[in-house]
C-alpha cells in the first residue's frame, strides 16, 4: 500500500444535517449579494408547510437569523458586531440563493 491518504468527499446534505443536529450557528453566503451574510441556526420548523429545517433542494429554515454586513476583504472575526444590519428572526431561505454554508466561529 502507498503512504497516501485517501480523502473522502462528504455530501453537502450531510453537513447541513450535522449543523441541524448540533444546533450550531451558521453563516450563509448569498448568491447575488456579496455584501451581506445571513447568520442563524438551522431548525426544524413545522410552520412552513412541514419544512424540516432543510430539504433535498437545500431550502433552509433559519432561527435567530441576522443580516450581517461584510466589507470586501475582511474576515468575520475582524467585523464588529455593529455591522449587524438587523435581526430578521425566523426565515425560510430558498436553496437557489445559497452559495456557501459555514459555521460561525
Amino acid at each position: 500500500m502507498s503512504g497516501r491518504q485517501h480523502k473522502v468527499m462528504v455530501q453537502p446534505i450531510n453537513v447541513i444535517f450535522r449543523h441541524l443536529q448540533q444546533q450550531s450557528k451558521v453563516s450563509l453566503w448569498l448568491y447575488d449579494n456579496t455584501e451581506f451574510r445571513l447568520e442563524g441556526k438551522i431548525i426544524v420548523c413545522r410552520r412552513f408547510a412541514d419544512h424540516e429545517g432543510f430539504d433535498e433542494f437545500m431550502n433552509v429554515t433559519l432561527a435567530e437569523a441576522e443580516e450581517v454586513q461584510c466589507a470586501p476583504g475582511k474576515e468575520r472575526k475582524e467585523l464588529a458586531r455593529a455591522n449587524t444590519v438587523g435581526i430578521t428572526g425566523r426565515i425560510l431561505l430558498k436553496g437557489d440563493n445559497i452559495t456557501l454554508i459555514q459555521p460561525v466561529l
